[in-house]
């Protein structure tokens, strides 16, 4: 995957991070995920259509997704529910939202569908033979990585 492809991903994580949450995610080293790989136990699953054509997955866990669901709703989350779910799902919005506006100003429209939230242990993940990147993000709340797998739509 090409770095112009997965550059907004990073920048919009930690932008939305920094607004959204008030804390700055310090970025891991990049790894590659190839078919199906085992999720976090709370993953915020997004599609993405147009130019580009794929799914973006970020991962937390339970934990992870209390604290920040706290910070963005300005309350303390002791049980994840259909609040806290729906924070954690439009976290994962406006992280893909900016990220395919920074591409639709490189000339590169695409569109995202609705972003679907799926929570358990050792739940499997298929990216349909899309190779992905990932993006550890580590935070003081706990660690997300952003999975990135988009390939150039066949013209």
């Amino acid at each position: 995957m090409k770095a112009e492809y997965i550059n907004p991903f990073i920048s919009a994580a930690i932008n939305v991070f920094q607004m959204m949450v008030g804390v700055t995610p310090e970025k891991g080293q990049l790894g590659a995920r190839k078919g199906i790989f085992t999720s976090q136990q709370c993953n915020i699953v997004l599609g993405v259509t147009g130019q580009l054509e794929g799914q973006i997955i970020i991962g937390m866990s339970i934990f992870t997704a209390d604290k920040i669901a706290s910070k963005m709703l300005g309350t303390t989350i002791r049980t994840f529910d259909e609040l806290a779910a729906s924070a954690i799902a439009e976290l994962g919005n406006m992280i893909s939202g900016a990220a395919l506006t920074e591409l639709a100003s490189r000339g590169i429209q695409c569109n995202l569908s609705p972003p679907s939230l799926i929570r358990g242990t050792n739940v499997r993940i298929s990216t349909l033979e899309i190779p992905t990147l990932v993006v550890p993000l580590q935070t003081e709340m706990g660690d997300i990585e952003v999975n990135v797998g988009l390939s150039e739509r066949a013209k």
